[in-house]
């Protein structure tokens, strides 16, 4: 499995695309396609057939995914957005930090 510079839960900076310089928190990842859904960024309007649950049917605004290379971590520490790699911390475990200020970056 592919190891990513971005998690679930991450709040990531938006660096291309229509929704540029915006930010949002992770909701899903679909690691077979590179893909990341970010909170309120990417909107979309799906058509919704009538249905038991939802008998008036309509138009509804969803996120879309977005390709994890159009995104940035920002470093919770800071607030700014960073590059990440991958060293051992302590214990031994490869663990992610920002390239800028050399820190691990702790899951918030």
């Amino acid at each position: 499995m592919a190891k990513f510079h971005i998690k679930k839960g991450d709040t990531v900076k938006i660096i291309a695309g229509n929704d540029k310089g915006k930010t949002g928190k992770v909701l899903e990842i679909n690691t077979s396609k590179f893909r990341a859904i970010v909170e309120g960024a990417n909107m979309v309007t799906k058509h919704v057939k009538p249905s038991a649950t939802k008998p008036e049917g309509g138009r509804e605004q969803t996120e879309a995914f977005i390709h994890m290379s159009n995104l940035m971590l920002v470093d919770p520490a800071s607030g700014d957005a960073v590059r990440t790699g991958r060293k051992a911390n302590a214990d031994g475990k490869l663990q992610r930090y920002s390239k800028k200020t050399g820190e691990f970056i702790t899951n918030g």
